[in-house]
């Protein structure tokens, strides 16, 4: 099965999908898929901005698997043709490789050698922070045991991840001359850095808190923009900052904690993007879901994995109700770097996966 995975693997990879710049279209790599998925319904809809969906169907699934298609531009210190699949004898590398095309190819290769119904969501704009593809999915949810999201976790069923918030504040001051004692109150910047030490004081105390192996709370100061020059008052200052929830902790209650230590209180406010923590939902309905998780896992046969940091779409399914965890070849530390891999001996242990999934959801 190895080769023919790695015969879909190359054409996928071929295939420029990178995000952004957001062009992505309707034809290209949806050709290869709809011609790989013979017997299969298939719909594709153009959400807009690089945003496509193949949804693709064959019988009465009782699970929906869900990759995205799109990649990370390409970093200027690859050492060859991103879109050129090289397979040496351990790895496989090109482009999305290992994020997630690997499970893509997979996929393809399962639904070949099995008879079943299986339903595939395949989309294009996880890279993005834009779920627009999931968003009009699950605005008309279809029935399903459990939907299972490939990304990169070394072939382990991961049942919990952070969230993630994304925020632009603007801190209003007013101009004037440096030399005044006003700068240390009039000062936009210095508005920004007393909020930062506030804001990093809080993120360090809690370190405490756990949930499935994860502890505290992530946070990273990523943009400060402000000021005009040193002999100056800034006027204005804009912070980009973003911070990642353990699954059970109130986004919202963390926005408006790291929205009250600025002081006066912020010009703007915008939270820019938001993705739930996986599982969704509070104490409570969080332990509920990822104890359905893992008995689903155990019951389909796959090793368990450690709760990880990075963020994925499984906990949009989670957050609309559906049992979902994160299933697919490859290492995150390999996601997003130049002259991406993912191990053959991953890919093949996925595809052989896949298929027991498929063939045990039809016994």
């Amino acid at each position: 099965m190895i080769a023919t995975t790695l015969d879909h693997l190359r054409a996928l990879v071929a295939c420029d999908t990178r995000n952004p710049p957001r062009d992505i279209g309707t034809g290209g790599i949806f050709d290869h898929l709809k011609a790989a998925l013979p017997g299969f319904s298939h719909t594709v809809t153009d959400h807009g901005a690089g945003a496509v969906s193949l949804y693709s169907v064959r019988g009465k699934p009782r699970f929906l698997f869900n990759v995205h298609l799109d990649t990370v531009p390409a970093s200027p210190t690859w050492s060859r043709n991103p879109h050129e699949l090289l397979v040496t004898d351990d790895r496989a590398i090109g482009l999305g490789a290992c994020d997630i095309k690997g499970a893509a190819a997979a996929l393809l290769t399962a639904a070949a050698h099995t008879s079943g119904g299986c339903a595939f969501l395949f989309t294009t704009d996880e890279e993005a922070n834009d779920a627009r593809c999931i968003a009009a999915f699950l605005r008309d949810p279809p029935p399903f045991d459990a939907v299972i999201v490939a990304e990169p976790t070394r072939a382990e069923a991961v049942l919990a991840h952070r969230g993630i918030s994304a925020v632009r504040m603007r801190l209003a001051g007013r101009a004037g001359h440096a030399s005044g004692d006003i700068a240390l109150s009039d000062s936009a910047v210095h508005q920004a850095m007393r909020w930062g030490g506030r804001a990093l004081d809080y993120v360090q105390a809690q370190s405490h808190h756990r949930f499935g192996g994860l502890t505290g709370l992530r946070f990273n100061i990523g943009r400060v923009d402000g000021g005009i020059k040193p002999n100056v008052i800034a006027p204005s200052c804009e912070v980009r900052f973003g911070f990642r929830p353990l699954p059970s902790m109130s986004t919202d209650e963390l926005l408006g904690t790291f929205r009250a230590f600025a002081e006066p209180a912020p010009a703007e406010f915008e939270e820019t993007f938001r993705g739930p923590s996986l599982p969704a939902g509070d104490i409570a309905a969080a332990e509920s879901r990822r104890l359905a998780a893992r008995d689903l896992a155990d019951e389909l046969g796959l090793p368990i994995g450690n709760a990880v940091d990075f963020w994925t779409e499984s906990s949009l399914f989670s957050a609309a109700g559906y049992t979902s965890f994160v299933y697919g070849p490859g290492d995150i530390a390999q996601a997003h770097t130049a002259d991406e891999w993912v191990a053959l001996e991953q890919l093949q242990k996925v595809t052989e996966s896949y298929v027991r999934i498929i063939d045990h959801a039809c016994a």
